[in-house]
């Protein structure tokens, strides 16, 4: 929503002049001297690592090597390899600081003179090839007086999960002398192990931007005392989020002198129902928040539940954030009303909540900032034990405010140091519930070799109880009598149908884990290609993360699905391994990947039109094996073309159950009440919106996969010009009710479809996003019209003499 005459509310009239003004900030903030409350001294280093002495530009910055440099002592030149970069990627990353690294193969102290004061830390890293090390095998130690930044960290394993060759970690300090110390030790578990950075990079950041003092508390989410950030207290800055707008980064865009800003669109569950708007008046910041707290591009945009007086009444927008668990956070919201719809107190008010937990329960932007287009921001302190971090915004109807509505321009989130000054990750390291073993000492008299074998004994029963209460934990532990049937899932599986590999035959079949072996990873592991029997079956084997308890409901899940399930749609489960913590499962091995692989972004070639209809309909039957094939009905939940295998016959087959769940078991429900899961793009919007799964929301998920066989574009595509494009389900739905869907197709599938092969596919394809569950198909007719699709498709190709493609598949 634009408006090209825009309002001016208050004294800042001159656009123009904001923008210089944000420009220059920086420059502004690290050499005009002031209160030091609010203007930080003029600490500014950047440090090149491994790089020559002589000084080089990079986006306007001046980069100092450390070669020669104050910053490494003399004695020390020498004391830690100096690398340049050998990677394949050399070009598409930045020169500096990633194309050199300095090496240490011990514990090393980088030593700056600086002034007092809160200073940011930001390290740079590119787990790339440095000579003839290799950063993939790295674990270490960051720390900088009494605080941990990071412990047994590994950036290679870090740039695996962000997707991202390279990546930066940003840390706030206060530091009270004139020196900042940073020490970087290789991991002692680590044979011949070593610590690595590309560039350091440290300024005096203002002591009141996130730091409130032990006179100034801050709401506690779920606790009833006050919370306090002080001198004390360290931060990592984690997320930087610029709300419905694209990614922008400092210093042309960013008024922050913090990291990138992010658009959220790999966050937000609640996009379907958002609305982004842009400013219809000029901002206008006060003297109560300095233009440093956030850039004048997060509050010109923004995402709202509609600006309808009813539209959002039972919608709510939500957003998830993987963090570690443990840690207290630091959540700051960012609002500023800038549609001209709202223009008084109580016309748009809502709800904050945080972690299912109610923050705030009438927020009111122009009520809590004190008018239209001034931007403010609400900080709260939450408590997380889990995984993710979720923000939810709804409105609240109980004000009776004008339009049912929420907004929100931009947020971050901040881990806060615990009490013994550590911003590492906890390492856990059982699965499950964590259990204390208090050493009980037993003074008896008696010869020493008695007291010898006491302790022996008890040491075994210890590991014995270890691994047997991993395992009971994932229900696959035999009980107390061996004799007795096996507890949990192992009871209901035949050992024909699913194999208990021992973890020396994993080991074996991948060759200890070689990371050249990775032919995928998820939020679950990594996915090896390896070999069994000998040699003789090629598998996938699918490990679990051991050092966290993430996925050990799905681990327990698949098995449980799968293992009871045989079609030739459905992928098979061959076996798993639960052995010393590990979770581990094997199955058959997809030459040719997933579906996704060969639609888009892939130097696969592409497939032809009758290849893609018989995967479809492969799909098709795999899905409706699952929701009438059994006694149970099993609803997927996770349907997407990373989800449809292909064997060596490019036979389809479903996988990955491990959000699945069992359909409704008596016959007077019709649904299952669950929290909902599942991918964003891909999710049911019934389902987000009252919680209530079916099967009709697999035909969901499925009727956005058949758009993206025919469009070869993903479900979500946030870089694309148009706003309405960005949902594939909602732009292909609008293509077919205009009449554009065959300008829309994949240009390598143009003439290869038949006119009437392209109305059927596409009516059961729109009939499958049906708003309402109640009115899609179920997945035995979507076969039916797909089978169909294909019946035209072959008849007209035989009128024209044309054959090709691999024969129909079998039910």
């Amino acid at each position: 929503m634009k408006n090209t005459n825009k309002k001016t509310p208050s004294c800042l009239s001159n656009h123009n002049t904001l923008i210089l003004i944000s420009f220059f900030l920086r420059f502004i903030l690290t050499t005009t001297p002031g209160d030091s409350s609010s203007v930080p001294a003029a600490d500014n280093i950047l440090l090149n690592c491994g790089s020559p002495s002589e000084t080089v530009s990079f986006n306007g910055q001046n980069w100092t090597g450390d070669i020669g440099s104050k910053f490494l002592p003399s004695a020390y030149q020498s004391s830690s390899t100096i690398s340049a970069v050998s990677d394949q990627l050399v070009g598409t990353v930045p020169q500096i600081p990633y194309m050199t690294a300095r090496i240490f193969r011990s514990q090393f102290t980088y030593s700056f003179p600086i002034s007092p004061g809160h200073k940011f830390i930001r390290l740079y890293f590119y787990p790339a090839l440095y000579s003839a090390f290799n950063t993939s095998r790295v674990h270490f130690s960051v720390s900088t007086g009494r605080y941990t930044l990071l412990a047994n960290f590994s950036a290679s394993l870090t740039a695996i999960s962000l997707k991202s060759a390279y990546f930066i970690k940003e840390f706030c300090v206060h530091v009270e002398g004139r020196r900042l110390n940073i020490t970087f030790a290789p991991s002692p578990s680590t044979s011949n192990g070593y610590a690595f950075v590309n560039g350091i990079e440290i300024f005096s950041m203002p002591s009141n931007l996130y730091t409130r003092g032990r006179d100034v508390p801050l709401p506690f989410i779920g606790q009833y005392s006050p919370f306090f950030i002080d001198n004390r207290t360290a931060l990592e800055f984690l997320y930087y989020i610029n709300v419905a707008e694209p990614t922008f980064s400092f210093p042309e865009e960013c008024t922050n002198m913090l990291g990138r800003w992010i658009d959220d669109s790999n966050y937000i569950f609640g996009a379907a129902y958002g609305l982004n708007v842009s400013a219809d008046w000029v901002i206008n910041y006060l003297p109560t928040l300095p233009y440093y707290h956030a850039p004048l591009g997060v509050y010109s945009s923004a995402r709202t539940i509609g600006s309808y007086e009813t539209v959002g009444m039972n919608y709510s927008l939500t957003w998830r954030f993987p963090i570690d668990s443990g840690f207290n956070y630091l959540v700051r919201l960012h609002f500023c009303e800038i549609q001209s719809e709202i223009t008084r107190a109580n016309q748009r008010v809502f709800k904050i909540i945080i972690n299912n937990q109610t923050a705030e329960n009438h927020m009111d932007v122009i009520a809590s900032s004190g008018g239209i287009a001034v931007p403010m921001y609400r900080d709260y302190v939450v408590m997380v034990h889990k995984q993710y971090l979720w923000l939810t915004l709804s409105p609240n109807t109980e004000s009776r405010p004008k339009y049912s509505s929420a907004i929100l321009n931009g947020l971050e989130i901040i881990k806060l140091s615990d009490n013994n000054s550590n911003l590492a990750a906890h390492v856990r390291l059982e699965i499950g519930r964590q259990v204390d073993h208090a050493p009980i000492i037993i003074i008896v008299g008696g010869v020493l070799g008695g007291v010898v074998a006491l302790f022996l004994l008890c040491y075994l029963v210890f590991r014995l109880h270890r691994r047997r209460n991993f395992k009971s934990f994932l229900g696959l532990a035999p009980r107390s009598d061996s004799k007795r049937p096996l507890n949990g899932i192992m009871s209901s599986i035949p050992s024909d149908l699913c194999r208990n590999f021992p973890f020396a035959d994993i080991r074996a079949a991948t060759n200890n884990f070689d990371e050249s072996l990775i032919i995928g990873a998820g939020g679950f592991g990594k996915v090896y290609k390896g070999y069994t029997d000998g040699g003789a079956t090629a598998v996938a084997i699918k490990r679990g993360n051991p050092r966290s308890h993430q996925g050990v409901h799905e681990f327990r899940n698949e098995i449980e699905m799968l293992s009871k399930l045989r079609h030739l749609h459905v992928v098979s489960l061959i076996g798993y391994c639960c052995e010393d913590r590990e979770m581990i499962l094997v199955y058959d091995y997809m030459i040719h990947g997933t579906l996704r692989d060969h639609l888009y972004k892939t130097p696969k070639p592409p497939l032809d039109w009758k290849e893609r209809l018989k995967i479809c309909i492969g799909a098709a039957r795999g899905l409706h094996y699952l929701h009438t094939g059994s006694q149970h009905s099993i609803i997927h939940r996770d349907v997407k073309t990373t989800n449809i295998l292909l064997d060596e016959k490019w036979v389809a087959k479903v996988s990955d159950f491990g959000l699945s769940k069992m359909g409704p078991t008596m016959e007077s429900h019709t649904h299952v009440s669950t929290v909902v899961k599942g991918t964003f793009g891909y999710l049911d919007p019934e389902y987000y919106r009252r919680r209530k799964l079916t099967e009709k929301s697999d035909v969901y998920s499925f009727g956005v996969v058949l758009f993206e066989v025919l469009f070869a574009r993903p479900a979500v595509n946030p870089v694309v010009e148009e706003e309405e494009q960005v949902s594939l389900a909602e732009w292909a739905i609008s293509c077919y009710q205009n009449g554009t869907l065959d300008k829309m197709i994949d240009p390598s599938l143009r003439g290869q479809i038949a006119p009437e092969c392209l109305m059927t596919f596409a009516k059961v394809a729109g009939k499958c996003l049906a708003s309402r569950g109640i009115e899609r198909p179920a997945m035995s007719d979507v076969l039916r019209d797909l089978q169909l699709a294909l019946q035209l498709q072959c008849s007209i190709d035989a009128s024209m003499g044309m054959v090709g493609g691999p024969t129909l598949q079998p039910s």
